[in-house]
């Protein structure tokens, strides 16, 4: 697994892509995960700050993230418990008017298979954002009828919306998902970690 984490690490298929974004940066993938991870934290990709500390979540959506987990800073991120590979493990970029670009197709074409074969052993998977769940269960369902729909996949995957404090009004409108979904996550996390 060591070979596959640096290799990815090392991966710069995308940096033409990058550079021609308004931000103009270089690749920087962030790669966490481990041999025995019993969880899969599906996401999208990197945003901004995670690109400058090379560490997945480490912002305000990481917080929110952990929240809905039930579980603390070390536990999210000791990579024999919990694995995070998100959908591209570079920040794509913002284009010109700002706006966060959609993960590269060509990262999970890359590389999503054989992470995955590396962590066969997982229990549970955390489905976090359009992307993630259209990879992962197929099909063209919008975010907030899949994750309503959450009990299809319960209680091995569990799809999300992602943490992003921009999706506070959403929260607002569906409180079912924190009155409903995060008690049932939040025990099927402990049962998975208590192991």
């Amino acid at each position: 697994m060591s070979d596959l984490r640096s290799e990815i690490a090392a991966c710069r298929l995308c940096s033409a892509r990058f550079a021609a974004t308004a931000t103009g940066h270089a690749p920087n993938p962030v790669v966490w995960f481990g041999p025995g991870a019993r969880i899969l934290v599906a996401g999208q990709a990197p945003g901004l700050r995670v690109h400058e500390a090379g560490i997945p979540f480490h912002d305000r959506s990481g917080d929110r993230l952990r929240d809905w987990m039930g579980v603390d800073r070390a536990t999210f991120y000791d990579r024999a418990r919990i694995a995070i590979v998100p959908m591209a493990f570079c920040f794509p970029g913002y284009d010109a008017r700002g706006a966060d670009l959609a993960p590269p197709r060509l990262c999970a074409e890359t590389w999503r298979a054989r992470a995955m074969e590396m962590l066969a052993g997982v229990d549970l998977t955390l489905l976090i954002g359009a992307h993630a769940q259209g990879w992962h269960l197929g099909g063209r369902m919008g975010v907030t009828e899949r994750v309503a729909r959450w009990r299809d996949h319960a209680p091995e995957v569990f799809p999300l919306p992602h943490p992003s404090w921009r999706n506070t009004a959403w929260l607002k409108r569906n409180t079912w998902f924190e009155a409903e979904l995060l008690p049932v996550l939040r025990a099927r996390i402990r049962e998975v970690l208590d192991r």
